[in-house]
């Protein structure tokens, strides 16, 4: 079976989308898989033994549009698809299958495409990477669970390796790694205490901080490693993807607000502390695995909505501001305790 897989939505996504890939390819045998995503997350999905094609789909840019849709469309008609998984739920990702000619379209029923869909799988409530899952229950019987998992090779690895020796990183030093950035302004914690735990980590535990995120990200760490006084290294904007998933993997813990670089700390292994405020991690999309911990605060006005936003609707941002240092490190605290316990 040739499959097609369409996730355009943000870079966590496409990493909680793995596990489909990976039993698309053991359990419904597909012997060849295409995935259709955003150009700026193609990387997460280099080097993934599930995916034989990965197709970068710019519908915010050079894809823009009906035009961009019905040139692409007529791309993916020439590979002939037998089926497509939709875990996106927009109307242009149900739009591109359906131009496609794909005959067997497979999406959630509260897709804003789904009179466009040949088979509508219920949108439960349950986290991300199960529902996803069961995107092929109309095609094979119930997948096993499994965790995603990212790729980096060996030169992802050099990669992280010569940052941390381009900043004297001992290699018995302990790391930290911590994600300030966001899409979404109402997911960013505040920059003031990202720099106090960031002094606190490095005081209290005697490790070095690292500061991950893309190159959007590279004012907001420069100034939060300024204020923290304690000279973290500013990983942000150096690294590909999966260079930054191998730096990742060598951090004790991850502290991230619930963006991207939580997934992929956790496909890597790493103990992540997501920090949620306008969303909630009933809404299916915290790390996935076993030893992560979310922090959030229970509010009459959350979840705000399932992205977040540019600014509070109620002008407070009090989901993130309740949110204190020493929540976040004492929970720290304790998962390396729990990670690391005295003899």
């Amino acid at each position: 079976m040739n499959l097609l897989i369409i996730q355009t939505a943000f870079i966590g996504d496409v990493v909680l989308a793995t596990p489909l890939l990976q039993a698309a390819r053991e359990q419904l045998g597909a012997t060849y898989i295409a995935a259709v995503v955003r150009p700026d997350a193609v990387g997460v999905l280099y080097n993934n033994p599930a995916v034989d094609e990965i197709i970068p789909f710019d519908k915010k840019g050079a894809d823009r549009g009906l035009k961009g849709l019905i040139r692409l469309g007529s791309r993916l008609r020439e590979k002939h698809f037998e089926a497509a998984l939709i875990p996106h739920r927009s109307l242009r990702s149900a739009m591109l299958a359906r131009l496609s000619r794909i005959p067997v379209r497979v999406g959630f029923d509260t897709s804003s495409g789904r009179w466009l869909l040949t088979h509508r799988v219920p949108y439960q409530a349950v986290h991300e990477v199960e529902r996803n899952l069961r995107l092929l229950s109309p095609l094979t019987s119930a997948p096993l669970s499994s965790k995603p998992k990212l790729y980096p090779d060996d030169t992802d690895h050099t990669a992280a390796d010569n940052l941390l020796k381009r900043h004297d990183v001992r290699p018995d030093e302990i790391l930290f790694g911590i994600s300030p950035g966001s899409v979404w302004a109402t997911k960013r914690w505040l920059p003031d205490r990202f720099a106090e735990s960031a002094k606190r980590l490095t005081d209290e535990h005697t490790g070095r901080v690292v500061l991950f995120g893309g190159a959007d990200d590279e004012a907001l760490c420069r100034q939060i490693a300024e204020q923290s006084g304690v000279s973290p290294i500013n990983a942000a904007g150096q690294l590909s993807l999966l260079q930054s998933a191998a730096l990742a993997s060598r951090c004790a813990v991850m502290i991230s607000n619930d963006t991207g670089m939580a997934h992929i700390a956790a496909a890597m292994d790493t103990p992540v502390i997501s920090l949620f405020g306008p969303t909630v991690a009933s809404l299916g999309f915290t790390p996935y695995g076993n030893g992560h911990q979310v922090i959030e605060r229970a509010l009459p006005c959350r979840p705000c909505g399932t992205h977040g936003g540019p600014e509070c609707p109620i002008g407070t941002h009090a989901c993130m501001k309740e949110i204190t240092t020493d929540m976040v490190m004492k929970t720290t605290s304790s998962m390396l305790q729990t990670l690391n316990p005295e003899p």
